[in-house]
């Protein structure tokens, strides 16, 4: 059912949080290609390159030095024009275009595969937030759809018409019992609003069940999602280049830790441990995954899973911080999430119960 021209669709904060992912993160993975290219003749560039190919599976190319650099140029500014593209069609999704949207899910697919030649990782942020406008409420908003009408004609009911303004209504008398100290309740102001329940005491009025997601859980979703498809995607890239290339990996593992072969710790059980490492993360990564879409589809137990599952990337994180100080990202990331779970209007809107009302207040 579309709405009328009277009705006015309000548009989502899902749809507000994707269109600016789309178009920051574009225009970052912009300058992160400028970088890229400005310094692949640089003689760090061109000796790493020169190593890659002096052994497996680079050998085994057929390529030269400046073929590899040709192929990460032309991935680079392929980027570069994937992300040109979703920046402008970014700014068209906020406008309602059901046509950009379509169009950032076709440039997702080569700016996700070109982003790898820059890092990925701002590449893979546009990608989830082109994902995000397909979900609900985006998709009715896309369409046209208001679905508190929708929702009002499938059960029989008339659909809520918008207020209009004029004079309020005449406040009614005070019938009540006169309190006194420890009984009844002080008789409302002329005009204020109140409730009378069964014991006959006035209470402000409560808050509806809030209907539509809090921006909140929108992005706590999305920085779980942006977190473990990036956490996937390198810990695969980890486990095939141990596969294929082990010899470039681990005489790097080795030029960085040299107590490791005093220790005795051989290739093999590196191996086997970054296996198991990988496995682990990824299939916690994948948990973690289809918790927040449980969660952005308002389950309530999700809640509390992802919240134990992220406080303990968060204990993680902060440990392997000692040897990796690049790990502040992703736990900076963990803590927003858990913070943002852990906020009165999430709780209240994944509970399905009501929003805290004003301090003081009481309720029936």
């Amino acid at each position: 059912m579309n709405t009328s021209p009277t009705d006015k669709l309000v548009r989502p904060r899902q749809v507000t949080v994707a269109g600016w992912l789309i178009m920051v993160g574009s225009l970052i993975v912009l300058a992160t290609v400028f970088e890229r290219i400005s310094g692949l003749n640089s003689i760090d560039t061109r000796a790493g390159v020169e190593k890659f190919l002096s052994e497996p599976p680079g050998d085994g190319l057929g390529l030269g030095v400046d073929g590899v650099l040709t192929i990460i140029r032309t991935l680079a500014m392929v980027a570069a024009g994937c992300a040109t593209a979703s920046a402008i069609l970014g700014y068209h999704v906020l406008r309602r275009s059901r046509s950009a949207r379509l169009g950032l899910t076709i440039v997702a697919v080569p700016l996700f595969l070109a982003g790898m030649a820059t890092g990925g990782f701002m590449s893979s942020v546009v990608v989830a937030a082109a994902v995000m406008l397909w979900f609900q409420p985006a998709r009715d908003w896309f369409d046209g759809v208001n679905r508190t009408r929708v929702e009002a004609a499938e059960r029989g009911e008339s659909p809520p018409r918008a207020q209009q303004p004029g004079p309020p209504p005449p406040s009614q008398p005070y019938s009540g019992p006169r309190p006194f100290p420890g009984f009844g309740s002080p008789p409302p102001t002329p005009g204020a609003p109140y409730e009378l329940t069964d014991n006959r005491r006035l209470v402000p009025p409560v808050p509806a069940d809030p209907a539509t997601r809090p921006g909140a859980v929108v992005w706590a979703c999305a920085l779980t999602w942006a977190c473990c498809g990036l956490a996937v995607v390198g810990l695969l890239l980890s486990v095939v280049m141990v596969a294929t290339a082990p010899n470039l990996i681990f005489d790097e593992v080795y030029r960085r830790n040299p107590d490791y072969a005093d220790q005795g710790l051989t290739r093999d059980a590196l191996t086997t441990a970054i296996y198991v490492t990988a496995g682990i993360c990824i299939v916690w990564s994948v948990v973690a995954t289809v918790l927040a879409a449980l969660v952005y589809r308002r389950v309530p137990w999700a809640r509390r899973a992802l919240l134990v599952s992220a406080s303990v990337a968060a204990l993680v994180c902060l440990a392997a911080t000692v040897t990796n100080f690049l790990l502040v990202l992703p736990l900076t990331a963990v803590i927003a999430t858990i913070v943002l779970l852990a906020r009165p209007d999430s709780r209240a809107w994944l509970s399905g119960g009501r929003p805290p009302g004003p301090r003081g207040s009481v309720r029936p």
